[in-house]
C-alpha cells in the first residue's frame, strides 16, 4: 500500500481541493493531517473569534472525513516536523500542502522542503482562484492597480473544479491529539466548518447581491468570508459556480473574488506590506489614544460609524460597506494610523487575514492602491445612500432608536445624551487635507 499526507493548512473542506485530490490520486491510502501551530499565537494571530471557529471547522472536516472512512490526524507543534515526523510514521512517499502568500506560509514552506525535499508537493490555486503571479504586467512583477488585473484575471485559464472524494483510506496506527475547544469573544460568531459553509452559500441569494452588497439594512452580502479565509469553501468553486449562474448578481460577486486575489498577490509580491505602507503619503498620522477607544468602542459620535464597530463587537464580523465608513473614518477624518485598525479588525474579525485586511486598511488610508487616496468617505453623506431610513444604525445603536427616519444619523441635534462627535461635521477632512498639505 502507498501513503500520502495532505497537511491541510486554509483548506479546510473535501469539496474542490487540490490537496487533498492530489494526495488521494498519488497513493492508496491518505493520511489527512492538521498541525496546530504555537507559532500563529506568538505572532498575535490566535485572536479567541478565529480560535474557535477553526476548532469548528476541525471538527466538521474530522466528521466528513469519518463518514467517507478516513479521519483527521491533529498534531500540535511545528507543522514541517510534525508533517514529516507523520510521513515516517505512515511510511508516506509524498507530502501535499497548499501553497500560501504570507511571510508566515512562505517561512513553513520553506521548512517543509528541507525536511522532505522532493517528497513536498506545492500546490497553486488552493485558497485563491487565481495563483498569485499567474498573471502579471509586461515587465512588472505584479499588478498594482485592480483595474488591469481585473480584465487579466477575467482572461486567464482556471484549474478544474474537483468533487469530494467519495472514499478515502487512512492506515491505522497514526496518533493524534483531541481536537481542540475554544470560547469565542463574539456572542454571535457564525458556525464554522464546510457543512455550516455549503448551507450558507445555498440560503445566499446572489442575484440579489448587485442591488443589496451596498445596503447596510438588507443585509445582502453572501457572509461567506469566514468560510473562504479558513477554505472551507473553495475560492475557484465559488467563482466557477456564480459565472455558470451567471446574471448581474454573480457577476458582482465575481469582482469581489477578484478583489480578493488581487490583494493575495500583492502580498505575495511584497509581504512587507503586511506591516508597511505600500505607498508612503506626507504627513505624521495623528495620535490620541481617548479618540482611538472612542473609535473602538463605538462611541464617535456618528451612528453609522458606532453601528460597525458595535456589530464587529457582537458578530465577529463587519458588513463590508460598514469596514469601509468605519476604516475611512479612523484613517481620513481622524488621521490616524491604519495599523491601528488593522490590529483592532484582526484582534475580532473572524475572517482577519494579512492579504485582505492588511491591504483594504492600506487601500481606505491612501497608503495602497487606491488610485484616489486622499478621498474621504463622509459618514453622515454615506449613511444617508446606503442606510437611508437608519435601520441598520437603530438595529446596532439601541438607545438611538427611539429617533424618526434618518434623523438618527443626526444625534447631536434631537439627543443631547449621545457622544459629541469626535470632529465637527464640517471638519471631516481637514486633519487629512493639512497632514498631506492638500490645501
Amino acid at each position: 500500500m502507498t501513503v500520502a499526507v495532505a497537511l491541510f493548512t486554509q483548506d479546510l473542506r473535501l469539496h474542490d481541493n487540490p490537496v487533498l485530490h492530489a494526495a488521494h490520486r498519488a497513493a492508496d491510502q491518505v493520511v489527512p493531517l492538521f498541525v496546530l501551530d504555537p507559532d500563529v499565537a506568538a505572532v498575535g494571530f490566535a485572536a479567541p473569534n478565529r480560535q474557535a471557529f477553526l476548532a469548528d471547522c476541525l471538527a466538521d472536516l474530522d466528521a466528513s472525513l469519518r463518514r467517507i472512512g478516513s479521519r483527521l490526524v491533529l498534531r500540535r507543534g511545528d507543522p514541517a516536523e510534525e508533517a514529516a515526523r507523520v510521513a515516517t510514521e505512515a511510511g508516506a512517499g509524498s507530502v501535499h500542502v497548499a501553497a500560501g502568500v504570507s511571510a508566515f506560509a512562505g517561512r513553513r514552506e520553506a521548512r517543509l522542503r528541507a525536511l522532505l525535499g522532493g517528497r513536498l508537493s506545492v500546490h497553486d490555486a488552493v485558497l485563491t482562484v487565481l495563483p498569485p503571479g499567474q498573471v502579471t504586467p509586461a515587465g512588472r512583477g505584479h499588478y498594482a492597480v485592480f483595474t488591469p488585473y481585473h480584465r487579466a484575471w477575467k482572461q486567464a485559464p482556471r484549474r478544474s473544479v474537483h468533487g469530494a472524494p467519495r472514499r478515502l483510506v487512512t492506515p491505522d496506527g497514526i496518533g493524534g491529539a483531541a481536537l481542540p475547544t475554544a470560547r469565542p469573544h463574539s456572542p454571535a460568531l457564525p458556525p464554522g466548518g464546510e457543512t455550516a459553509a455549503r448551507a450558507q452559500w445555498r440560503r445566499w441569494d446572489v442575484d440579489s447581491y448587485a442591488d443589496l452588497h451596498d445596503d447596510l439594512a438588507a443585509d445582502g452580502t453572501s457572509r461567506l468570508s469566514p468560510y473562504l479565509h479558513f477554505g472551507c469553501l473553495s475560492a475557484g468553486e465559488l467563482a466557477a459556480r456564480a459565472i455558470a449562474h451567471g446574471g448581474a448578481g454573480a457577476e458582482a460577486f465575481v469582482r469581489q473574488l477578484a478583489w480578493r486575489d488581487f490583494h493575495h498577490q500583492l502580498l505575495a509580491a511584497r509581504p512587507a506590506v503586511a506591516r508597511h505602507d505600500y505607498r508612503t503619503r506626507e504627513g505624521a498620522w495623528h495620535r490620541d489614544e481617548r479618540e482611538a477607544d472612542a473609535w473602538r468602542e463605538g462611541r464617535t459620535g456618528y451612528p453609522i460609524v458606532d453601528a460597525g464597530m458595535r456589530q464587529l463587537e457582537h458578530e465577529g464580523w463587519m458588513h463590508n460597506r460598514a469596514r469601509l465608513l468605519t476604516a475611512s473614518f479612523l484613517t481620513k477624518t481622524l488621521h490616524h494610523d491604519w495599523r491601528e485598525g488593522a490590529a483592532h479588525f484582526l484582534r475580532l474579525l473572524v475572517d482577519g487575514d494579512l492579504a485582505n485586511n492588511q491591504l483594504n486598511w492600506q487601500w481606505v488610508a491612501g497608503t495602497g492602491t487606491d488610485t484616489r487616496p486622499n478621498r474621504v468617505l463622509n459618514p453622515l453623506r454615506q449613511a444617508d445612500r446606503y442606510d437611508p431610513d437608519g435601520a441598520y444604525v437603530r438595529r446596532w445603536v439601541p438607545e438611538l432608536a427611539h429617533l424618526p427616519g434618518p434623523s438618527i444619523h443626526r444625534p447631536w441635534l434631537l439627543a443631547p445624551g449621545y457622544p459629541a462627535p469626535l470632529v465637527p461635521p464640517e471638519e471631516l477632512s481637514a486633519r487629512l487635507r493639512t497632514a498631506r498639505a492638500l490645501g
